[in-house]
């Protein structure tokens, strides 16, 4: 141990100096790099407060551990790289008892409450920090604190604030992977949170079993409590056995004091031992049989990442640790009961499973709802070793299935079944999709329509009576939607606090808000919201299911007509061939107009702007006018299709239900049905699969390395020697001249002048390519002779994905 420990103090200083910032693969990596088979290294052997941490809310998985160490332990302030908030939470409960105080720099009086806490010695907790730092703390984050006659003070702004010195300063931000100056990480330890795959499933076991075994999951966390006082107590024991030792003078068996001192600390030590191997004996116990539900909790943990890996997709497909677990709890008490554990398990995963699919799917844009599916099943299909990671980039990179292609229909009911006071509901526009129609139906059907549902168009001027409206459904109990809340993205933040602040809001409150996609919506809103995607359904079947089944019987049997019914038949498919042509870009329609349902409402012609267009309509729809009047909107709905067609679907009505002749109809359909060439397909599916190919590499880790084993510098390396074998020789001028003689023709002018440009152009990209080798081939050297003298520092410079964090 003596001859180790030289090596274990270097690691722990290197550990505490460098790895905050990385991924646990990446941490593990670069210390199995340094060691030798006689060193051990395990930071956690080296921290008697783990237990307490776990009390606390850290999770006990190593790479939390570890970060735990970092914040406690490092001699720079923490900055928490923290998008599921679990360093937030562990800290607030770490410090509750020291009067944390919190703030962001969004608070206009941030300053004055972190002066307070440094004058005071305080705990500080900096939260919402994005990628810019006000420089008006970096005295604080630098520790640049003086001493003058006496006086120990931090300059703050343009203030001298006394310094306490047990004060301690957090910072904490959502951002998954923010990309901080290189003086950032100069002034603060840069701790990346990010949940691992193995700390969710250890975390999730803790739900299943406290959801299945109660009593043994409140025996656990029993145990981890008693485990961490018995440590702590025998920690005391022996300090105070050392100082009584250390205090006592002459012999010592003359001290009846220090005897008798001995022997009652011999036998409460003797007592706390005991309970220790007693804990350690029921913790192995409690954990064999925890163990029998890991393979749902590992299911959930796999179902976690492919949510989180959408953020990459569409920057507001954001979801929020705490808003999965409401899924996965919902999921465990929905799932069938069986006293078998197996089959227990596999309804659990199988109800998990299809509750996350239908959660995400109502925030996704159709064109994203099988690259979810796809990345969700492969996942799964990995977790159970059926699909090597090499074979499925081969898959990916080289050349060109399942239950959860089939897209669900957005139900209102659902949505607000799923819905709550707390979590707000955020619909992500797209062309043609109106939710106001929809959630006004809903708000009747539940006894919240007329003035118990309020609306509000945002814009400027509209901020503060927003808020006052907010202040009052939270207490009133009513419902709340903003409109377009990307037009005020800045004051969104404010929004976001103004949730924050909420406690306890009425059973019956709910807020709705309607956004573009837009890149500075608050990600807090977005993690802790349920988000659903309103767009025209994919496909003439379902999109003619949404439109007539929105029609009520009442509607329906308004007219006396025996036609009205197949005439609105006729109206639907209409609208259903006006949306689809959309998705084959400029083949459907030349302008990409918002049909939405307005115009199968009223009418079409106000939008359609373009000549050929035009056309288009007026071939569906003989008596289409580009301006049409009321008499004209209403001569549309009896003439939509050419007149066989419109008798041919009239007919349908008398022989059997137009709900049934929809249920009939195939899911795909080909171009022809929407008047388009059979090859227009090729197009849009070709730009599908394009884009849906793009965004599965975006998903996949991003490296510096080939899949081949080689260095990227030695891969690009190749790629040069291989273009360079590949560059023809320079044309001999001279002896083309002398070919043509002295007669030359204007073509053959031509033909030298773009000869000698070539030929630059040849002598231009060998050269090039000669110095992108040498280049190469000095990176390498220089990267193997560093990694021979400077240890630890080769893993911060062999590593391109590095680039990202600095």
């Amino acid at each position: 141990r003596k001859v180790k420990l030289l090596g274990d103090c270097l690691l722990c200083a290197a550990f505490l100096s460098y790895e905050g910032a990385f991924s646990w693969d990446f941490r593990n990596e670069m210390v199995i790099i340094l060691l030798t088979n006689e060193m051990c290294f395990s930071a956690i052997k080296f921290i008697h407060s783990v237990p307490r941490w776990v009390s606390q809310g850290l999770p006990p998985d190593e790479l939390s551990v570890q970060n735990g160490i970092l914040t406690t332990y490092a001699s720079r302030f923490p900055l928490c790289i923290d998008p599921q908030q679990q360093a937030l939470h562990w800290i607030k409960k770490k410090e509750e008892k020291n009067n944390l105080r919190m703030a962001s720099f969004n608070d206009p009086d941030f300053l004055k409450q972190l002066e307070l806490a440094i004058k005071y010695g305080h705990p500080f907790l900096l939260h919402g920090v994005d990628e810019y730092i006000d420089p008006v703390i970096d005295n604080v984050l630098e520790k640049n604190i003086k001493v003058v006659q006496g006086r120990t003070f931090v300059v703050l702004g343009d203030k001298e604030v006394d310094y306490d010195s047990n004060f301690r300063f957090y910072l904490n931000t959502k951002l998954s992977n923010p990309k901080y100056s290189p003086s950032v990480f100069g002034k603060a330890m840069v701790i990346n949170y990010t949940v691992t795959l193995k700390g969710l499933e250890d975390q999730l076991l803790s739900v299943i079993t406290g959801f299945e075994r109660r009593e043994l999951e409140e025996q656990r966390e029993q145990l981890i409590q008693e485990t961490s006082v018995n440590k702590n107590l025998l920690q005391v024991l022996e300090d105070s056995l050392l100082r009584e030792l250390t205090s006592s003078t002459g012999n010592m068996l003359d001290n009846l004091d220090l005897v008798q001192t001995l022997e009652e600390t011999k036998t409460k030590a003797t007592e706390v031992i005991e309970k220790l191997s007693l804990a350690e004996t029921t913790a192995v116990d409690i954990d064999r049989l925890r163990e029998g539900y890991r393979p749902a909790a590992r299911r959930g943990a796999i179902l976690f990442s492919v949510l989180s890996e959408m953020a990459l997709v569409n920057i507001m497909y954001q979801y929020s640790l705490a808003s999965f677990l409401e899924v996965f709890g919902f999921s465990l008490r929905k799932s069938m009961p069986s006293p078998i554990l197996p089959e227990r398990l596999k309804n659990i995963m199988d109800t998990l499973t299809f509750n996350t699919y239908n959660y995400v799917c109502t925030g996704l844009f159709e064109r994203h709802k099988l690259l979810f599916s796809f990345n969700m099943t492969v996942k799964i299909e990995q977790a159970d070793g059926r699909v090597p990671q090499e074979e499925f980039e081969l898959f990916l990179k080289a050349s060109f299935p399942t239950r959860y292609v089939q897209p669900p229909v957005i139900s209102f009911e659902a949505i607000f079944e799923q819905s709550s006071p707390s979590s707000p509901v955020v619909f992500i526009l797209s062309p043609g999709s109106d939710p106001i129609s929809d959630l006004m139906k809903l708000a009747e059907r539940t006894g919240f329509g007329g003035d118990r549902l309020k609306f509000l168009a945002m814009g400027q001027g509209q901020e503060k009576i927003a808020l006052q409206m907010l202040e009052d459904v939270v207490v009133s109990g009513e419902w709340l939607m903003l409109q377009n809340c990307h037009l005020l993205v800045k004051w969104l933040i404010n929004l976001e606090k103004a949730l924050e602040n909420i406690t306890k809001p009425h059973n019956d409150f709910r807020l709705w808000l309607t956004t573009d996609p837009t890149e500075g919506f608050p990600i807090g809103i977005l993690q802790k919201s349920l988000k659903v995607v309103t767009e025209p359904p994919n496909g003439l079947k379902l999109n003619m299911r949404a439109t007539y089944f929105r029609i009520t019987e009442d509607a329906l049997q308004q007219c006396p007509h025996p036609a009205f019914k197949s005439l609105v038949y006729v109206l639907a498919f209409f609208h259903a061939v006006v949306q689809e042509r959309r998705k084959f870009g400029k083949v459907g329609w030349n302008v990409p107009y918002d049909f939405n349902e307005s115009d199968f409402q009223v009418m079409y012609g106000g939008r359609a702007i373009d000549s050929f267009d035009r056309r288009i309509l007026t071939c569906f729809s003989p008596s289409y006018n580009t301006s049409p009047s009321r008499a004209a909107t209403k001569s549309l709905h009896y003439s939509l299709l050419p007149g066989s067609c419109a008798l041919i679907i009239m007919a349908l009505g008398a022989c059997f239900c137009l709900a049934e002749a929809i249920e009939s109809l195939p899911l795909a359909n080909t171009p022809e049905v929407f008047g388009l060439h059979a090859n227009a397909e090729i197009g849009y599916y070709t730009q599908a699969v394009r884009d849906m190919w793009s965004h599965l590499l975006e998903l996949q880790p991003q490296t510096g390395e080939t899949g081949t084993g080689i260095s990227r510098d030695e891969y690009i390396a190749n790629v040069a020697k291989d273009i360079e074998n590949k560059i023809p020789q320079v044309f001999d001028l001279d002896q083309i001249r002398r070919h043509f003689g002295r007669d030359l023709s204007p073509t053959t002018v031509v033909l030298l002048q773009e000869l000698e440009r070539f030929n630059k152009l040849i002598v231009c990209m060998a050269k090039s390519l000669a110095e992108l080798q040498r280049v190469s081939k000095d990176t390498a050297t220089a990267a193997h002779s560093s990694c021979s003298q400077s240890g630890l520092s080769l893993c911060c410079l062999s590593r391109p994905s590095l680039g990202k964090l600095g």
